[in-house]
């Protein structure tokens, strides 16, 4: 189990330090006054433990796409890296379709999934994703009865297209493969002070 920040020796709270301050500006790289209301913001916990979770959250990113788009933290990172190449629409799209499924009123269902339709799918749209015509004529047919799975066909192909291109340069990028070496060392320096650390009876 780990201990509370205050049983640690000062230099592994350096080390730990360090490795959050790092975080964060990997996490601030995107361009100030851009709206990222619907990601999810970096979250860094006080305690101890959740240094060590974090860091394993970090080098879990890399295992699958999967991973990261269920972690707070890695949607938080990708969208800075996907703002760095200009296509943080395709994440913010994604992300907007997942909230879209969880909402139970039909009247609230109709009125977001053309909120949405304006915003990313149709042409010359403020976030317009890359998507193929035809699936573009589907979703807007599907608007006319909506439904919580009216954007599956145009989230997938947005998903798909951020595994199979983006995904692999997120992980290629010299900011995140530094990121993954900090949580290594900050890992094993949290596991080396946890054992250093005198038994108490």
């Amino acid at each position: 189990m780990c201990r509370t920040l205050t049983a640690f020796p000062t230099t592994c709270l350096e080390r730990a330090k360090e490795f959050k301050t790092r975080l964060g500006i990997f996490l601030h790289k995107s361009e100030p006054g851009s709206d990222t209301g619907s990601v999810a913001k970096f979250e860094w916990g006080s305690k101890h433990s959740k240094e060590r979770n974090f860091s394993e959250d970090v080098l879990g990113w890399r295992e699958s796409f999967d991973l990261l788009l269920s972690s707070k933290n890695g949607v938080a990172a990708f969208h800075a890296f996907l703002k760095t190449e200009f296509s943080e629409e395709n994440l913010e799209f994604w992300l907007a379709c997942e909230e879209f499924k969880k909402i139970r009123s039909a009247t609230k269902l109709a009125s977001r999934a053309h909120r949405i339709f304006e915003e990313f799918i149709c042409s010359e749209a403020p976030k317009e994703v890359n998507i193929d015509h035809e699936t573009r004529e589907l979703t807007r047919m599907n608007l006319q009865a909506a439904t919580a799975t009216c954007f599956d066909a145009a989230q997938g192909k947005t998903r798909t297209l951020m595994e199979k291109d983006s995904y692999p340069r997120f992980l290629k990028s010299p900011t995140y493969r530094d990121l993954a070496a900090q949580a290594s060392a900050a890992s094993a320096s949290l596991s080396s002070c946890s054992s250093a650390e005198p038994s108490r009876t």
